[in-house]
């Protein structure tokens, strides 16, 4: 995947409400992620993403801007597999990543910190289907 396309952001007020009222989340620092698997009733696959910069952790807009910067180009990289994942089990997923560190960590971290997200959400998925066929 290269790019970040409009169509995989999460804008809609519904969307975003429907995402942080039935979805459910797990904390994976810096991150608080909150994730809602949909099937596709006819719509492409996607993995659409909302991102949240505390106002209170971080007072200048320019540092907010800066970890929004560093958190998309690391779900950039690191979506691949996420998206494989949705295809070959024909879902999609709305994922909210809500910074809450203190600090603006460096790409690297972050990159490593969004690869365990992306993770931990098809394990996520996966047992819950397990679950379900229990």
């Amino acid at each position: 995947m290269e790019d970040f396309p409009k169509y995989e952001r999460i804008c809609k007020d519904n969307d975003i409400q429907s995402l942080f009222n039935q979805g459910t989340g797990f904390s994976c620092y810096p991150f608080r992620v909150v994730y809602l698997f949909r099937s596709l009733d006819g719509r492409p696959v996607t993995c659409r993403l909302l991102l949240s910069v505390s106002k209170k952790r971080f007072h200048h807009a320019v540092k907010r801007n800066r970890v929004k910067r560093l958190i998309r180009e690391s779900w950039r990289k690191n979506k691949g597999p996420l998206y494989e994942f949705c295809r070959q089990h024909t879902i999609s997923v709305d994922v909210a990543l809500v910074y809450t560190a203190t600090v603006i960590l460096p790409f690297e971290e972050m990159l490593r910190k969004t690869d365990k997200a992306v993770k931990e959400l098809i394990h996520s998925y996966e047992k819950k289907t397990i679950q379900t066929t229990d």
